[in-house]
């Protein structure tokens, strides 16, 4: 029975009539979205570890050995913080520590405890390493792996937080953050314009992106006060006082020098620092390594693209079939390079290859810059949000084996591999790959062997030394899949077993968005191989399969990858080094799809999510993973 609507009076004419009142659904929004985040800043602050303040008179103490600590420039800390660092990182075996400062200014304090939850913050492997950006106590063994010189110049804050989120890497599980309540931040730093863009980026945060956010909401926020009564005041009100009702009150272990200002001016200094970080964010060099990059791109695109493909074959590199057929033509969407892509499709055994295939020169043309260089940093970031993925992989294995080594083949950077470690702490785990992210994985400890080269030329060298091979989205990168698999084969011990994870090209998100299915990743994929025609493959060389999984390993990003890729096509990034120089037009063509993207993204988020639930109770998803055994003989 539907409820009867609440109405008001109001003469219309002299006549009064009886109109319905508009719930304030905006208002009660924002208002349980903002207490819900001042709760949450306030049970953050509270778990953070506070270091004992040591008596005056333990001062001077000499400085403990295998500890560095790198301050901001006019930061001065006393001998007894340091040694209270010291005493409380050893007590917790932590290798490094970044030290919030008792007196750091309150917009700084919540926009660190909205990055960190101090309860998640050091068992998670993957995540960022976060701080306040002014002092951070570090082993020296760390600093060491990390190639880091503590004897150079002070940085300023942004360089300590992209230090401190480098360090966190070589520490991936022994990095905390504490509060010191004798450390002062020293002068005041400004918060807002050049470096306050300079600190987001050195956090791997948009600038531009946050700024805009944030005046989009306290637009929000102006427009419900005015228009949306009580409801609407109690939502401006509760934003305004949000720093003193998370930061201030007896108890609190920080208390910010600004607490007072930055409460009482919140609405003028947040609308002041958005506009002036957006305006910094928008001045962009053009200089240096950009420049670099563009000459060198221009050379190689001066013989055209031909000769980056070899002559298309007219016959199935799976099963020799000639019944072929295109699936599916595009350009790079990834990147924006230029060339066109066509995947056919076998008539007999419905094996999905690039026809015709990148030379190795075209594979390095068209890799260059994506896991590393220019787009290093992004797909860093892509990889380390991926550990409910890792995970799953992981724990396949958990009723079948408990293995001592394991050995990832194109495991990149190593990501995997430092998330396994929570399920599998007494493995051994190396690695491999062509780039040179393997021997940084190794540097890091995420890998104890990193191994750099084609897998096929390491099969008489590891032969039978591993218990587990994993190829996790590796075989559809490779030129030969078949000289791949006999080498894992090659590698395992008899009764080891071989995990591998392919997108399914069987997918019915394939057929309904086409050329922007994201799993295509044209022009890098080479083989899209269905599970019947690997099991088959995996048999013939004298493997049993175990398990296969299809829903859990669906990968949540059929829609949101449509809306990216569609996006990109639209209006590739104006600063890329292999297209023409920008010019206002296009970075206006930019921003307005940018702009304009951002609803379907928004609607992109919700339809994954019920993708995503429909693959798990369906176990059909755009991926699926084996797990096969090899012959004990």
């Amino acid at each position: 029975m539907t409820p009867p609507p609440i109405f008001r009076s109001r003469s219309l004419g002299g006549v009064p009539a009886r109109v319905p009142v508009r719930v304030r659904w905006t208002s009660a929004v924002l208002l349980a979205a903002l207490g819900a985040g001042t709760l949450r800043a306030g049970r953050r602050l509270r778990a953070i570890p506070v270091l004992p303040v040591v008596p005056p008179t333990a001062a001077g103490v000499p400085r403990a050995a295998g500890w560095r600590l790198l301050t901001a420039r006019g930061v001065e800390p006393d001998a007894a913080t340091f040694l209270a660092a010291c005493v409380h990182a050893d007590r917790e075996g932590l290798r490094v520590l970044d030290l919030v400062p008792g007196d750091l200014a309150a917009e700084r304090a919540l926009g660190l405890l909205r990055l960190v939850d101090p309860a998640r913050y050091r068992e998670d492997r993957l995540g960022e390493g976060r701080g306040a950006g002014f002092a951070v106590l570090v082993a020296d063994e760390v600093l060491e792996r990390a190639g880091v010189d503590p004897g150079g110049p002070r940085p300023g804050p942004a360089e300590l937080l992209a230090l401190t989120r480098r360090l966190k890497e070589y520490a991936a599980g022994a990095t905390g953050l504490a509060i010191a309540p004798a450390l002062s931040c020293g002068p005041e730093v400004d918060a807002a314009g050049p470096a306050r863009a300079a600190e987001l980026r050195a956090q791997g945060l948009p600038p531009r992106a946050l700024a805009a956010a944030q005046l989009c909401g306290l637009a929000l926020l102006a427009g419900v006060a005015v228009r949306q009564g009580r409801w609407g005041a109690a939502a401006a009100g509760l934003y305004w006082l949000q720093p003193y009702l998370a930061l201030g009150g007896p108890g609190s272990p920080l208390r910010p020098a600004d607490l007072a200002r930055a409460t009482a001016a919140r609405p003028v200094r947040s609308l002041g620092a958005a506009l002036r970080t957006a305006a910094a964010a928008d001045r962009t060099g053009s200089g240096g390594p950009q420049a670099a990059r563009a000459s060198a791109y221009r050379d190689d695109l001066a013989a055209g693209t031909d000769r980056f493909f070899e002559p298309r074959r007219q016959d199935c590199p799976w099963c020799g079939s000639d019944r072929l057929s295109v699936r599916v033509r595009m350009p790079d969407q990834l990147q924006g390079k230029p060339g066109r892509f066509t995947l056919e499709q076998c008539g007999d055994c419905g094996h999905v290859f690039q026809n015709p295939r990148l030379t190795v020169e075209g594979l390095e043309f068209y890799y260059r810059d994506f896991y590393d260089g220019r787009g290093g940093e992004g797909a860093g970031t892509v990889f380390g949000r991926l550990g409910a993925a890792y995970r799953g992989r992981a724990e396949m294995l958990l009723p079948h084996a408990e293995p001592a080594s394991w050995l990832d083949v194109g495991t990149g950077h190593g990501h995997f591999c430092n998330a396994a470690r929570a399920v599998w702490p007494l493995t051994r785990f190396d690695g491999l790959d062509m780039g040179d992210g393997v021997l940084e994985a190794e540097r890091r400890g995420w890998v104890e062997t990193g191994f750099q080269g084609q897998f096929p030329e390491f099969a008489s060298k590891l032969a039978g030394r591993y218990e587990v091979v994993s190829m996790y989205h590796y075989l559809e990168h490779t030129r030969d899949p078949f000289a791949e698999l006999d080498t894992a084969a090659a590698v395992l011990a008899p009764g080891g077993h071989l995990a591998i994870e392919l997108p399914d090209p069987e997918s019915r998100m394939a057929r309904l968005l086409g050329p922007a299915w994201l799993p295509w990743f044209q022009p890098q994929h080479q083989h899209l191989i269905p599970a019947a025609n690997l099991r088959e493959a995996l048999a013939d060389r004298g493997f049993t399969v175990l398990a296969e999984e299809h829903g859990p390993a669906h990968q949540g990003n059929d829609f949101f990858g449509a809306v990216a890729l569609t996006a990109t096509r639209l209006a590739p990034d104006p600063d890329r080094p292999w297209g023409p120089p920008p010019t206002p037009r296009t970075r206006a063509l930019a921003a307005a799809v940018r702009a304009g993207a951002l609803p379907l993204f928004a609607g992109a988020v919700v339809l994954d999510a019920l993708r995503t639930a429909a693959a798990h109770h369906t176990d059909g998803g755009n991926a699926y993973r084996l797990l096969a055994r090899k012959a004990l003989r």
